[in-house]
């Protein structure tokens, strides 16, 4: 098992929330061995707490004064108010893991403000899979950590697909209609990375656009997408305002998106480029607690910088380009962030093997880009 940078809280109870098959389970089993372990997976805990979310008690011992782990608990939102009231009269400390908090929010149930942090949790970083990191493995099939361990990825993220995206969406009940529903995914795969247009999905999916606007709240609950806004703080450009749209996995994303003789292989390996940075930049400001939001930038005259990161700790500029061989116009989004924001920091992260600099941008190895990715946000 790989190591984990993330560190939990001492003594205060929190929420994990992270996409299936990121391996909350594996890492919380692993941080708190002592601790009890309910799982709302097992049908028959599930349907017996459903039933009476008063009987979570009865699975703690009477001086029990360690850790309990409840498992996917968006399964049975009405638990909430029963480990309220056992950390107000027990003292009891929790660990909430879940593959949605945005679910637990439109249920209006109580998220236990003040009594329980919320933390974040993605697949495998750069600097977790350390000598195992292989870039054209990343690249091909992503950093859940299955894909890393098993002997055929390709055959387990196409089981990823077909029974969580599709079978278990319909399991909780969040669409009806399963076949529109994989109409969508295959028509978003090919907005990855790209200005979203609701609309041209639709038509392409043959469903109405509030229906398509319903689908990705979907992919946003389950935190299997990820809309980014554009960045317009003190704009002095008149800007775009749609957001871009990414899968939070580069592997899943390539699962989803159908493949023929008519596609360009560069488009494909350049958005599996941006998408391993974009996933990368998310786990590590995430799992450092650095407080960055993350935007891109993109101006009406198509002047744009794949990612901008505004936070406490400074503004950072991204660009992302998947060739060896650098360009002067490459250079021409972050040139021009840089006019707009001179006290920006801004990187370019290539394919190629050099750490080179022009001006004020500092241009990047990928490799060296995402295993120096915590100084570089720190700094």
């Amino acid at each position: 098992m790989y190591s984990r940078i993330l560190s939990p809280p001492k003594n205060k109870s929190f929420f994990l929330f992270g996409p299936r098959g990121t391996g909350k389970t594996t890492w919380v089993k692993s941080a708190f061995p002592k601790a009890i372990f309910i799982d709302l997976l097992e049908s028959e805990i599930y349907n017996d707490l459903l039933a009476n979310p008063q009987r979570l008690e009865t699975f703690i011992p009477k001086d029990f004064k360690n850790w309990v782990i409840i498992d996917e608990v968006q399964r049975v939102p009405e638990l909430l108010n029963e480990i309220h009231r056992l950390i107000e009269k027990k003292q009891c400390v929790f660990v909430l893991t879940g593959s949605s908090a945005r679910t637990l929010r439109k249920k209006g149930v109580n998220l236990l403000a003040g009594r329980a942090l919320t933390y974040s949790f993605h697949q495998l970083t750069a600097i977790e899979l350390a000598k195992d990191f292989n870039l054209a493995h990343s690249l091909k099939f992503g950093q859940l950590p299955c894909v890393y361990t098993e002997k055929d990825p390709q055959a387990y993220l196409e089981s990823y697909v077909e029974t969580y995206l599709r079978e278990e969406i319909q399991q909780e009940g969040l669409t009806r209609n399963l076949s529109a529903f994989s109409r969508f995914l295959e028509a978003a795969s090919f907005s990855q990375g790209s200005v979203l247009n609701t609309s041209g999905v639709a038509r392409e999916c043959a469903v109405e656009r509030k229906v398509v606007e319903n689908y990705f709240s979907i992919l946003e609950d389950l935190l299997i997408g990820c809309r980014l806004p554009v960045f317009t703080k003190k704009a002095k450009r008149r800007m775009v305002s749609h957001h871009k749209f990414y899968f939070f996995d580069v592997g899943v994303y390539r699962t989803i998106r159908p493949s023929g003789p008519l596609d360009m292989p560069e488009e494909m390996e350049g958005l599996a480029f941006e998408t391993l940075v974009f996933q990368e930049l998310r786990a590590i400001n995430d799992y450092l607690r650095l407080g960055y939001e993350l935007y891109y930038w993109h101006t009406s005259n198509q002047v744009e910088v794949d990612f901008v990161l505004y936070g406490n700790k400074g503004l950072k500029a991204f660009e992302v380009k998947r060739t060896s061989r650098l360009q002067e116009n490459m250079l021409r989004g972050l040139k021009a962030f840089l006019k707009d924001y001179p006290s920006a920091k801004a990187y370019l992260i290539y394919g190629g093997t050099r750490r080179l600099y022009e001006g004020k941008i500092t241009i990047l190895p990928v490799q060296e880009a995402l295993l120096t990715l915590p100084d570089i946000l720190k700094s």
